[in-house]
């Protein structure tokens, strides 16, 4: 058996037994942690492939953190005296696989069960409750902004946000310190969004309509 798992923004083809070298994680050394952006999963003949994620996850152990290999850079230009010389260690996370195919992802459903029970309450209640669910979809859906208009944002990086349904200025106003980590690993940005200040941007935007 085999998974496809997405982490830090690049994809990775494991098996049980595996140790690989991801993004860094903030995780300890030695704790067990879950993967629950599983792409896909082979077994013989069959293949489970998710859309976009499949609602199981990978179970791995932190092995150790490092940073690898120095990558030398350099820029030389012929006849103008000019020759830059600069290296770069990539910190990395070393884990090993050790099963596939948990229910991690089941666990996000629960709230929803808990919702469900909760059907049980007064008909007036649910009612409201319907009305004010009804109302805040209908707000999400309507709130969408030229997110092109933050410094640094062009139309692809647009198409990325929207794909993890950041479509509006509001919902980049009112990021968090995890939002921000969630979309930094996603989309691989190294800590662009606090280097280029895309709240603060935001922020003036709104207050500028």
């Amino acid at each position: 058996m085999y998974a496809v798992i997405k982490t830090g923004g690049k994809q990775y083809r494991v098996v049980v037994g595996d140790k690989l070298k991801v993004e860094t994680l903030k995780v300890e050394e030695g704790d067990t942690i879950s993967l629950d952006h599983v792409l896909m999963i082979g077994d013989g003949d069959k293949v489970e492939v998710g859309t976009p994620t499949l609602d199981s996850a990978v179970e791995a152990k932190v092995l150790s953190h490092g940073r690898g290999k120095k990558l030398r850079i350099v820029k030389f230009r012929r006849r103008q005296n000019s020759r830059t010389r600069t290296g770069h260690r990539q910190n990395f996370t070393e884990l090993e696989i050790i099963s596939i195919g948990g229910k991690g992802a089941a666990k996000k459903a629960a709230p929803k069960k808990a919702a469900a029970k909760t059907v049980d309450a007064p008909k007036v209640d649910a009612k409201a409750e319907t009305k004010t669910t009804k109302k805040k979809a209908t707000k999400k859906v309507a709130a969408k902004d030229d997110l092109s208009q933050i410094s640094g944002v062009g139309p692809v990086l647009v198409g990325k946000l929207e794909a993890l349904g950041i479509t509006s200025l509001q919902q980049v106003a009112d990021f968090s310190a995890e939002e921000i980590e969630r979309v930094d690993g996603e989309l691989n940005f190294k800590g662009r969004i606090e280097r280029e200040e895309w709240v603060k941007q935001a922020k003036e935007l709104l207050a500028a309509k």
